[in-house]
């Protein structure tokens, strides 16, 4: 097919995609904070602790977001890509994994200093527990998991541009987009588990009452089930996961160790607002259609001549192509952010007031949003610019101030400030 007429169509179906995304986005508006709203709910010593928290990991953090692009891009444009395929033996394939892991490695140890000082950090602060060799296990499983999926995926496309060199985007859009759907199944019975162990919730008021929400929200709900978290963290969270039969409440132990069961509920509420507002399907499809649109975008890519030469790529269907996949896809992801994070901030504010209308306790969430803010150390007045491009959450203050909107809108008691009731 024409080079132009594939770029017509990745340009129309962005321009499609954005409108579905704003169509979908909730138009949710975002309390605006002010440090007398952090006295408010925060003592000194807690804005304090998070700041010099913050202080400590962000830069290490912004590097390995600028690791992710600058180190395939360089690998790519110096040729070092095409020199690592070139000297693997054996079938194409074999060099297109191998190349994969290469470049997986070179990004892995540029930002591996500053996981460890990120972990170190934690630990200081009593955010991160467990071993450092459960932490090691960890980053290698998770590291597997990229490169098999990885090298599989790459494998394909390859594979595709050697078997339809002038069509290849066709079949390798559609692979993908399926692809995305079914992860959306499998995830949780087959990579959540290499992570985190489950299991069933003892029979009790809690579970009861957990499965109560779901049923005031007319949601299938499979199972309850008790996350190990504490073996690594003792941040406090609770999700849904799954689509369909696979669907089930997941509770962090550590937010069951508190004791405070109430927060336990508000949380699992905020979370089916996500399946009431089929989020996961929404997000199902938009990324399944983003990686459509992006196949006939690396198509257009890797029909220009100039990428290919400044690569040291011979010709699309060699296996050094995938330094300047995996480049072009950095780009995207760190171009793309922004617009992401807005639609999933405008999702969990949609999922707040959804917690809220089930709950009628916006008492109950304020605490809540501050013991999540306080135990999982969350920037409380995060730099702006950093909060539009990388916040997918509006910031916990944002949180507690629109729970108490809510209140004064619904005329019910409006929560009063937090450290004047500790006072």
């Amino acid at each position: 097919m024409n080079v132009l007429a594939v770029a017509l169509i990745a340009l129309v179906g962005c321009g499609v995609l954005a409108w579905a995304a704003v169509r979908q986005s909730p138009s949710n508006e975002v309390p605006t904070i002010t440090r007398p709203d952090l006295d408010r709910d925060f003592t000194r010593s807690e804005q304090d602790r998070e700041r010099r928290f913050r202080r400590r990991v962000r830069p290490w953090g912004l590097l390995a977001l600028l690791a992710d692009v600058a180190v395939p891009t360089v690998l790519a444009a110096s040729g070092a890509v095409t020199a690592m395929a070139d000297t693997v033996p054996g079938p194409w394939w074999g060099q297109t994994a191998i190349t994969v892991g290469a470049i997986l490695v070179s990004v892995r140890l540029i930002t591996l200093p500053g996981a460890i000082v990120v972990r170190r950090a934690s630990l200081c602060v009593g955010l991160a527990a467990g071993t450092w060799r459960r932490w090691a296990r960890d980053l290698g499983v998770a590291f597997g998991l990229s490169w098999v999926l990885g090298a599989v995926g790459l494998c394909g496309i390859v594979g595709a541009i050697r078997l339809w060199p002038t069509w290849w985007w066709l079949p390798v859009a559609v692979g993908v987009a399926l692809l995305v759907v079914a992860a959306s199944f499998l995830v949780p019975v087959l990579i959540e588990p290499l992570f985190t162990h489950v299991e069933p919730m003892a029979d009790g008021v809690l579970r009861t009452e957990l499965l109560g929400l779901a049923a005031r929200d007319e949601v299938y709900v499979g199972e309850v089930l008790v996350a190990d978290a504490s073996r690594r963290t003792t941040a406090l969270n609770a999700y849904v996961s799954g689509l369909g039969a696979s669907r089930r409440i997941v509770v962090y132990d550590t937010l069951l160790q508190t004791g405070r069961d109430n927060e336990v509920k508000a949380v699992v509420a905020h979370e089916l607002g996500h399946v009431v507002a089929h989020d996961v399907r929404t997000g199902t499809v938009l990324v399944g259609a983003g990686a459509a649109i992006a196949a006939a975008a690396a198509f257009v890519l890797l029909s220009c001549a100039p990428i290919l030469a400044v690569a040291h790529v011979g010709s699309p269907s060699d296996p050094a192509v995938v330094g300047v996949l995996i480049a072009a896809m950095a780009w995207a992801a760190a171009i793309s952010a922004p617009a992401r994070s807005a639609l999933s901030r405008g999702m969990e504010c949609r999922a707040d007031q959804h917690c809220l209308d089930l709950t009628g306790e916006p008492g109950t969430v304020v605490a809540m949003h501050r013991s999540l803010a306080i135990t999982n150390l969350a920037p409380l007045l995060p730099p702006r610019l950093l909060h539009l491009w990388l916040g997918t959450h509006p910031t916990s203050p944002q949180r507690i101030a629109a729970a108490r909107q809510w209140a004064v809108m619904h005329g019910v008691e409006v929560p009063a400030g937090l450290m004047a009731d500790e006072a």
